[in-house]
């Protein structure tokens, strides 16, 4: 008896796809990858960068010819590319992650807005032929919950230098084999052809990996996750298995909507263990003439006696944010009034520096300074600005507050 199998190797958000007929839609995806160039203000990609490449939706079956060919017309190979993705096909994402290679590309995790599609209407077909119709498309970006996951992790994996924003994901699983049979065979044909495919894909998954220099570990992970869950890559897996090796990672200032609106950044810290060490600003309006900036991190459990957190922008006074901070959980708090002398100051700089001073055991004080960069600040304040209340006129603006921050213990 003469019989044939199709096997179509697939990674999915959604158990049981397969190739064998059409992806099923999922919402908020385009069914097919999409990729075009967008435009957006100053600084929208990071300080100096205003274009950049989107890609995003399912990778399908055609997807690297797609990729090949509207890279072949993009001469500035610096250009970050921003992946938006649930998953798709295996074979075309190693494909495009080796075109990305050689390209020697800049890729992050983030999704792209259209401004001409409205925020609920970034993948109906009025929006997509916006997205396809050449040149290039006004837009924002947003990391927060935006996903690289599935085939999109090794499509991901093949560019150069790989960031992983603070709010957005990257999620691994196992590979799913879907058959399309014609004729009778057997049940021992198929589990022994099942069982030969699955080899052939883990050893092609394995090569790819480590060509693209990324530690054996997160192969072995993968190899353990079954098709119908989703791994999240945490903080320090990203950083242990080569994924993305920065210390330092954070977000832009953005603007939250609440019953109080604010501007927000996150950031995580790596820490002498191979932890991260998770922190938020949040910056609201006391009145036009003032603001209050909050700074809260996880408590560090190795941390000892009491604790003063400043605040610096440019050559300024440092702004101090208290002393014995607030504990809410596993987090502590501090918080402190800008005038609008320093607000301006913070709005016209690259970075601001944070202070931490920490009394430790026979009076000695450790100080650590980092910065943090303004990306994004200053249009968020300027869009929360009108709403803030005017300042009572019986009250001033008040002066910078000066911290005393000690030196380093030599």
């Amino acid at each position: 008896m003469t019989f044939r199998i199709l096997v179509f190797a697939a990674l999915l958000l959604v158990p049981g796809g397969s190739f064998a007929k059409p992806l099923p839609d999922i919402p908020g995806f385009e069914p097919n990858l999409t990729i075009y160039l967008a435009k957006g203000p100053a600084n929208a990609c990071g300080q100096g960068c205003d274009h950049w490449i989107a890609i995003e939706g399912k990778v399908d079956p055609g997807a690297a010819a797609r990729v090949a060919r509207f890279l072949r017309g993009i001469q500035d190979t610096r250009l970050p590319i921003y992946l938006h993705s649930p998953g798709g096909a295996v074979e075309p994402s190693y494909v495009i992650g080796r075109l990305l290679r050689s390209r020697k590309a800049i890729a992050r995790i983030g999704r792209t807005v259209v401004k001409g599609c409205g925020a609920d209407a970034q993948v109906d077909d009025a929006c997509l032929r916006i997205k396809t119709a050449g040149g290039e498309v006004e837009a924002e970006i947003d990391t927060r919950h935006s996903m690289c996951n599935s085939a999109c992790s090794y499509l991901f994996l093949g560019a150069a230098t790989r960031e992983v924003a603070p709010d957005a994901a990257v999620a691994v699983h196992n590979s799913k084999f879907t058959f399309l049979v014609h004729g009778h065979p057997s049940a021992g044909q198929i589990a022994a052809f099942t069982d030969k495919s699955m080899a052939r894909a883990d050893r092609e998954r394995a090569s790819y990996i480590a060509a693209m220099g990324i530690n054996r570990e997160l192969d072995a992970l993968i190899s353990t996750v079954k098709f119908e869950n989703l791994h999240i890559l945490t903080r320090p897996e990203l950083y242990r298995f080569g994924v993305d090796g920065r210390e330092f990672v954070e977000t832009a200032w953005t603007t939250e909507s609440a019953v109080r609106s604010h501007l927000r950044k996150v950031a995580f810290q790596k820490k002498a263990d191979g932890s991260f060490r998770a922190m938020e600003w949040r910056l609201t309006c006391e009145n036009k003439e003032r603001a209050r900036l909050m700074f809260v991190r996880e408590f560090d459990k190795d941390g000892a006696g009491k604790n003063s957190v400043a605040v610096m922008a440019g050559t300024g006074k440092p702004v101090a944010l208290g002393t014995s901070p607030a504990r809410i959980g596993a987090f502590e708090g501090w918080s402190g009034i800008l005038s609008s002398d320093v607000m301006k100051t913070m709005l016209n700089v690259q970075h601001l520096q944070m202070a931490e001073a920490t009394l430790l055991p026979g009076g000695k004080i450790d100080t650590r300074i980092f910065d943090i960069d303004t990306t994004g600040l200053e249009p968020a304040w300027t869009q929360l600005l009108p709403a803030c209340p005017a300042a009572p006129a019986r009250v001033k603006p008040l002066p910078a507050s000066p911290a005393v921050v000690p030196a380093p213990a030599k």
